[in-house]
């Protein structure tokens, strides 16, 4: 099982965006072991950064699934 992956997500109109995002990580919630959310207070755009675990395709259909979002960005790197 692959754990070296970090996947970057900046969510752009968060109040708008972050609903489905949510959905999203949920969906995929087997493979976080680690999440960090980073927003100034009232910001209409945030970061997070998750570290997963799991079978390449699984986190490469998350990824997939997040970059269809028109105010996510996605960028990730394998350590």
């Amino acid at each position: 099982m692959n754990c070296s992956t970090i996947i970057g997500i900046r969510v752009n109109e968060r109040s708008e965006s972050a609903p489905k995002v949510q959905e999203l990580l949920t969906k995929n919630g087997c493979l976080i072991k680690t999440r960090l959310g980073l927003h100034e207070g009232c910001a209409d755009e945030g970061l997070i950064l998750i570290q997963v675990c799991g079978e390449p395709q699984s986190i490469l259909d998350l990824e997939t699934a997040l970059r269809v979002l028109p105010t996510v960005k996605v960028s990730s790197m394998a350590i």
